[in-house]
């Protein structure tokens, strides 16, 4: 797998799981709060967009997951 497929897929995941854990008809809810992390998670994607720089994909990077085209149209 490459650095940007594991970034879609952390995104994903949290995304998922902040709305588990922030929307109150959710047998997992916590507190509203952590639709904070939603928003967060929002907006790190967006900036990534507009300006390609992503903790997570140095860190990924670090480790040595190797970058790659993420996908083919």
């Amino acid at each position: 797998m490459t650095v940007e497929r594991y970034i879609r897929i952390f995104a994903g995941l949290f995304i998922m799981l902040s709305l588990a854990l922030g929307v109150e008809g959710s047998p997992l809810f916590v507190s509203k709060w952590a639709l904070a992390f939603t928003a967060f998670v929002g907006l790190n994607l967006f900036q990534f967009g507009i300006t390609n720089f992503c903790p997570l994909a140095i860190i990924l990077k670090k480790l040595g997951v190797r970058e790659g085209v993420s996908c083919s149209a």
